[in-house]
This record gives structure tokens, sequence and C-alpha cells, in this order.
């Protein structure tokens, strides 16, 4: 083999290495992966049995920040007894309900601290459905983990899954190039002093 040939072929050897450290063993080293405190169906929830909707729960306030993570009193109007017989209902209400104690959920959609994001100018005023951005979380049987990043932590959640840039993010990223791109799609004006204080 020639000087040049073996040159070549250690250059693709070595690319081939750092494309799949890159893409594979950065972000299993980046992130953690976290398990929710208790297993949680919105399926259930949102069945045509209850009828709730994401609003019941995950409500804006009278100023229209979004409330988050339903406090331990939304659940006590449901669940004051346990009402079904899984273990994780019966955590639930002895564990949270009844000493009145929040669960520590942990939070897949929190933006950055420098981020502004009026949820009801986009889903009351834009009527933009919560799904468009948080993708089909609501028909989940379970929680899935939190993948969080060691160093920021923050949610893989608002960076999407792609590091590369080559495919689309999925629906449940919160790229800031994801607002742009609805932004300008939608004929809505914007500027970095509007989302970011």
């Amino acid at each position: 083999m020639t000087r040049r040939r073996t040159t070549i072929l250690f250059f693709i050897i070595g690319l081939v290495v750092a494309m799949l450290a890159g893409w594979i063993a950065v972000p299993a080293a980046l992130y953690e992966s976290i398990e929710q405190p208790l297993g949680f169906s919105h399926v259930v929830h949102t069945s045509d049995d209850t009828g709730m909707v994401c609003d019941d729960c995950h409500h804006l306030t009278s100023e229209g920040g979004f409330a988050g993570i339903p406090k331990i009193a939304v659940c006590e109007g449901c669940h004051a007894e346990a009402i079904g017989t899984s273990k994780d209902e019966l955590r639930l209400v002895e564990e949270y309900v009844k000493p009145g104690r929040e669960i520590p959920w942990l939070v897949y959609a929190r933006q950055p601290d420098n981020a502004f994001f009026p949820h009801v100018r986009h889903t009351r005023l834009a009527k933009i459905p919560c799904e468009q951005c948080h993708g089909d979380h609501g028909k989940t049987e379970t929680l899935r983990p939190l993948k969080r990043n060691r160093f920021t932590g923050y949610s893989r959640d608002i960076w999407g899954h792609d590091f590369s840039g080559i495919t689309t993010s999925p629906p449940n990223s919160m790229k800031m190039s994801d607002c742009v791109d609805c932004h300008r799609k939608r004929g809505v004006r914007d500027s970095c002093l509007a989302c970011h204080k």
C-alpha cells in the first residue's frame, strides 16, 4: 500500500471515529436520563370518560402567563382518595395528596432564563394548538425520562435530538429557529428583544 493510500485510509477512519464520537458518544455523555417521580398517563386523563383537555390542568394565569405544571390541589379535586388500583395512583394519594406535598415533576420545556414566551399570545390569540410545540405529549401512556444537559440543566427537548441540523426538528423541539420559522410562515414580525430579556 502506498503512503498516499495509507494516509487517505487513516483520514477516513479518523473521520468516521470523530463523527461517531460527535453524534453518539458526546450526546450520551452530555445528557443524563432522569425518571419522573410518578408514572402518569395523559391518555387516561384526556379520555372520553374524563373529557379533560390540556387547559384543565395546564392553564394560563389571569395575566396570561403559563401556570405550568399543576399544583397538587388540582390533582386532589379527583384524587382525594384513590379511584383506581395502580401503584402510581396509590403513591400519589399517600405521598402527595394526603400530606399536601407538591410533586417534584421534571419539566421538559423549561426555557432558558433569558427567554420570554407568552403562551397566551400563541394559544389564545394565534390559536396554535399545544401539540404544535409539545408534540403528542397529551396522548402518552407514560412519561418518558427527562434528558437533562449535565452542564446547563436544561432539557434536550429545547434543542431537539438532531445536533447536525441535517434533519428537520421533531414537533416537540423548541429551538429558536423553530420559533423564527413559524413567525415567518405566519407573517409575524419579531425582534430579539421581543423574546429575550
